[in-house]
């Protein structure tokens, strides 16, 4: 345990910080699977798109805070747009 003042005052701001960043993450794995599993399910092109824009923002929100880095974030929003232009691909093919 930490002994001097500012090392206890450290340590209040770490606990703080990694229950705000707790709550972004878990966030952001809600609506990735919210997404994913709406993508897989919903036939309507409207509906998952209002929910790729709303994950989009989202995640945009969380690396502008540092919580992901913003490599992560381009390549998981890529990532939704790539599933979901590819269900919507193939329906209209078949």
């Amino acid at each position: 345990m930490a002994n001097h003042k500012s090392a206890i005052k450290r340590v209040r701001q770490n606990k703080k910080r990694y229950m705000r960043n707790k709550a972004y993450r878990t966030r952001l794995k809600n609506i990735l699977k919210k997404s994913r599993m709406l993508i897989e399910a919903e036939s309507d092109k409207e509906t998952v798109e209002a929910q790729l824009k709303e994950a989009e923002k989202v995640i945009r929100k969380i690396c502008s805070k540092g919580i992901i880095h913003k490599n992560k974030a381009s390549r998981l929003i890529s990532n939704l747009y790539q599933k979901a232009h590819r269900k919507f691909k193939q329906a209209q093919a078949s």
